[in-house]
């Protein structure tokens, strides 16, 4: 059976090669996915951070990669943060939106 998956033309053996969007869409994914096991419990402005979670999620829907909507989603982020009381939870939330912004920066390897 192996033998069979090496016998595969070179075509299909090439992967597909990623672009500085899909680094960044995969990395911003993954800093929400660790955004919302942070907000799982219920705290003092939850529900402002749920909401920015939830449009989050329908803009990494979308097929196509505009950076300018990351930007202002973080910019969102951070005005939210500020609309925080629970202290802990702003210190949290302001880790994942400094680590957003490295996403926003992730490049792909060059070949």
């Amino acid at each position: 059976m192996a033998k069979a998956a090496s016998n595969k033309s070179p075509e299909k053996r090439k992967r597909k090669v990623q672009t500085d969007e899909d680094v960044k869409r995969k990395a911003v994914k993954l800093v929400v996915s660790h955004m919302k096991k942070k907000v799982a419990k219920d705290f003092l402005g939850s529900q402002h951070i749920n909401e920015w979670i939830e449009e989050m999620d329908e803009l990494l829907k979308k097929p196509e990669f505009e950076l300018v909507e990351y930007i202002q989603m973080r910019k969102k982020l951070n005005d939210v943060i500020e609309r925080i009381l629970d202290e802990e939870m702003r210190y949290k939330l302001r880790d994942s939106w400094y680590s957003f912004g490295r996403a926003l920066d992730k490049k792909a390897k060059q070949q």
